[in-house]
Order: structure tokens, then sequence, then C-alpha cells
């Protein structure tokens, strides 16, 4: 993908179906849930369905795992470090199944559906197992391929199923929403989604009437006071460093602006789905958002000071031939910055440079800094709903503009944001929507929109 996406994939403006919520596995806590199946399913046929959205790349991250025996008997379906999906069942001695898509999933703006299909009774052994992204059949390269009618080692009684990672290692980095898992019954992609009519982008559909067997589960994240919470049954998770915080309202249907790994200085750190962003290392380190706007589309997004020292909050032209590709250890008074606020004791606002010679109050932990700008472009900063500095120079038509987030710890420890780009991975206190309902907000947006998939397909 590019740098920056302006109208990235999964943008439909009614999906028919609406996913409210998904679960944000932050790789670094070492986040994923797991039950212990109750009794003993099909060991042939099955069938899994997820919608991840990734974070981080390079990294073996798990999707699902069914641990028979460590280390000797499983079954688990996960991105390899080549950022290629990797379909693997291991058997006492050997192998049953090892399957490598040819193709890569880097793609860390947009969602990704994963179907995968478990159906050895197949006489055809390319039939045996199968995997869809997007809707689309996906070419796998076997190294090993289940034999006719193989038993492999998935719904035995009493082994762990664990989703976002292998038993405790291999961690996913990123999102998961509509995971379903079923038991003896082989469904086909169309089950669980289909093309939308006028975009052609693959969506998920409300999949009803499904039959779920012995160990099956539909894990949908509504209930942020169970999270684990088996829609479909009784086959309830148990959380594993996860928390309420962490249920997301960035789904499959609705694709929320995150920090933009592939825009991020090296020796910053990006985590919490990508909206938060920290640094050990003193100099200027910021990261930009995946999405962008340009004059006449409104915007508002939040970020919470986490610690104070030297944190930088800005809307600029990252990347496009004005500003330059500014990432790269610039103070917040650089010209190659559009609208830039430097949060600290040293409280000043920016424009391309220029200080604006604004007064401003001391930041500290947990204020909430907010940018909202009107569809003339005009730009206004807030801190605790409070305006900072409504800027003259307005937005410059013909171009996209970024949220930016950076931090410098010049005088040590570790300098930290969470931004809240309508899907906060930190506590509201109270929750205010944009005017179409869409994001979770400390404040008021007042009148303008959350950065998401929505919104820029209706008003962009």
């Amino acid at each position: 993908m590019t740098a920056q996406t302006i109208l990235p994939a999964n943008s439909v403006v009614d999906t028919g179906y609406n996913v409210a919520n998904s679960l944000i596995f932050n790789r670094a806590d070492g986040a994923y849930l797991v039950h212990t199946n109750s009794g003993t399913g099909s060991y042939q046929q099955s069938t899994f369905s997820a919608w991840v959205k990734r974070s981080s790349l390079g990294t073996i991250q798990t999707m699902w795992n069914n641990q028979v025996q460590a280390g000797v008997n499983q079954v688990r379906f996960e991105f390899d470090a080549a950022d290629k999906i990797y379909l693997y069942g291991e058997e006492a001695g050997g192998y049953a199944l090892r399957a490598l898509t040819t193709s890569v999933y880097r793609d860390i703006g947009a969602w990704y559906h994963v179907l995968v299909i478990i159906d050895t009774p197949q006489s055809a052994a390319a039939d045996r197992i199968k995997l869809y992204v997007n809707g689309v059949q996906v070419t796998l390269t076997f190294s090993t391929t289940p034999a006719q009618n193989a038993n492999l080692r998935i719904n035995y009684d009493n082994t762990p199923v664990s989703v976002g990672s292998t038993q405790a290692s291999n961690y996913l980095d990123g999102y998961m929403a509509e995971v379903y898992w079923i038991d003896g019954t082989v469904y086909a992609t169309s089950d669980f989604g289909e093309f939308d009519e006028d975009s052609g982008i693959w969506k998920p559909i409300d999949a009803s009437g499904l039959t779920f067997g012995t160990n099956g589960f539909y894990l949908d994240f509504e209930n942020s006071s169970a999270l684990g919470d088996d829609a479909a049954g009784s086959n309830d998770f148990s959380l594993n460093n996860l928390a309420a915080t962490d249920q997301g309202t960035d789904t499959c249907t609705n694709n929320f602006v995150t920090l933009n790994r592939l825009d991020t200085h090296a020796s910053a750190t990006l985590s919490q789905g990508n909206t938060g962003i920290a640094t050990t290392a003193g100099g200027w380190y910021g990261g930009s958002g995946t999405m962008g706007i340009t004059l006449g589309q409104s915007l508002y997004f939040e970020a919470k000071a986490i610690s104070t020292a030297r944190l930088y909050f800005g809307l600029s032209r990252i990347g496009q031939g004005v500003r330059g590709t500014a990432l790269n250890n610039a103070a917040e008074g650089d010209a190659n910055f559009d609208y830039m606020w430097r949060t600290t004791s040293a409280n000043s606002v920016w424009y391309g440079g220029s200080d604006q010679s604004i007064t401003i109050a001391v930041t500290s932990a947990n204020d909430i800094c907010a940018c909202r700008v009107n569809t003339d472009g005009q730009v206004i900063f807030y801190k605790n709903d409070a305006v900072v500095v409504t800027y003259s120079t307005t937005l410059v038509a013909g171009y996209f503009y970024f949220p930016i987030l950076s931090v410098n710890a010049y005088g040590g420890g570790t300098e930290s944001w969470l931004g809240n780009f309508g899907n906060p991975s930190y506590a509201i206190t109270s929750s205010n929507t944009d005017p179409d309902g869409y994001g979770d907000f400390e404040f008021s947006t007042k009148s303008a929109y959350a950065l998401n998939t929505k919104n820029l397909a209706e008003y962009g």
C-alpha cells in the first residue's frame, strides 16, 4: 500500500449489515482469548471465518489455534514472518497439513476476511483444505496435504482453543471481528459475506442459521463486560491481558484511520491497534494517519497525553511534495509542517515553521487534545474542549491532510500519546459520536466528522 490511503478497502457507505465492534489485540501485552473444548467434535470437517486488520508486519501472528498436546499435536492458522498466511497441522512424529499462500498480506490500513475450509473426506486433495481472502479463493502451496479422511487435531475434547495466539506465543497484533468456528459443517464463503453491488468490495453479511456443532462459537465482541462471550452458544472464552478498553469500534463495516506504520519513524513504537505512539529516544519521532482529508471535508480527532514533556499534535500534508516527508527528526517549528502544536511546558503552536505567538496553559498527563477541521478549511485545536488556537491559514485545495502524533524523549524516560480517531483504546468518561453516530469521543465533535471509510465514502 502507499504511505497514506485516501479511500482504503472496505469503504462501503451502507453494507446492509453493520458490525458494531471488534477486539484490539496488542501484541506487546500478550493479549489473546482461550477456552477448553467441552466435548468431542469432528476431526475431519470444520469452517473458520474471521475479519482481521493487521497492526504490524514481519512476525508470526496466530489467528486461531487448537492444541491437543503442546508442541506435538495442533492445528493453527497464522500470518508468517513473510506476511503470508500459513495453515499448519502437526502430528506426533510428522505433519498432517502445511499450506502457504504465494500472496502476501501487508495492508495495515484495511480489513481482511479470512475463511478456512477443512474437508478431508473430499476425494480431490486440493479440495480438502481451502482458503478464501475477501471472498476469493487463494492459491495454496502445499508441503503436506491431508490424506483423504484424515483426522486432524481439531475439536478434541478437553483441549485448549486460542484466538490471537498459539497458546501464549506468536501473538496477533491488530484487530479481529466476526470470529466463527464451525465444528462439523463445511460452509461456503457466501455464507459469511458478499460483494457489494455498487463498489464490488467484499463485505460481511448476517451469517444466521448456522449449525455450530459441539465446539463451535461466534465471537462478536459486543459485550465489553464479557468480551469472550460466545454469541452462538456457551463456549465462552477467558481473557488474557485484555480489558473492556480493548473493545473497538473500528470494524470490517466501518474502517477508522489509525497511525500508519509505513509512515512512522523507526524510533517510534506504535501500539493499541496503531492508535498509541511512544518513544524512549531523544528526537522528533512521529507517525501520520492512514487516511487523509481534503478541502471541503470536515474532521475531528482527539489524543490523550500519557506523558507531558515533549508531545506533538498536528495535521499536515506529509509526503506530498509541498511540505515534504518530514517525520525524520524535525522540530515542531520545521517549515515542512502545516498545523502543529507542541503540548509541553514550552507550549506553542506553529504553521509552516511560523510561531503563531499563542499563550497556552501547560498540558498535563490525561489532558485531551483535539483537532477540528471545518468544511471551509478552518483548523481549530482544543485542550479539554477549550480552544487553543483558531488558525487563520486554511487548508489548501488539491492536497490531502493527515493527522500527526509525535513524541520526543529528549529528557529521558518514555513519551507517549494515545490517539482517538473515533476508536479509543482508553476509557471514555463522556461518550460522544459524530453527527452520523460514528466514533466514541470524550468531547463533542462540534458538527465535525470522524475519519472513517463510511464518512469518506459518503462525504468525500
